[in-house]
């Protein structure tokens, strides 16, 4: 029993230090439904990237590196954010 009854303490404590500080409870998971949302969205920017890069050549071509670099680059950053966390 004794040691059980630790193992509950134990348990009260990390769940209280939990509800206190949110950030000790690991990586954010963000919801399926914005996943979903998220990969639709970029899949239509893709097809308008690619179509833009068609239909306009270089400059096209040139949006599309740039959007492709800047999107890369807020990934990280935000990557970079909650890693130090």
């Amino acid at each position: 029993m004794g040691t059980n009854d630790r193992q509950h303490q134990f348990e009260q404590i990390v769940a209280q230090l939990r509800a206190d500080y949110p950030s000790l409870s690991g990586r954010r998971r963000w919801p399926r439904r914005v996943i979903v949302t998220a990969a639709v969205l970029g899949g239509v920017l893709w097809g308008l990237l690619s179509v833009a890069m068609v239909a306009w050549g270089a400059a096209g071509v040139v949006l599309t590196c740039t959007v492709v670099a800047l999107t890369a680059a807020a990934l990280t950053v935000d990557a970079y954010r909650h890693r130090d966390r």
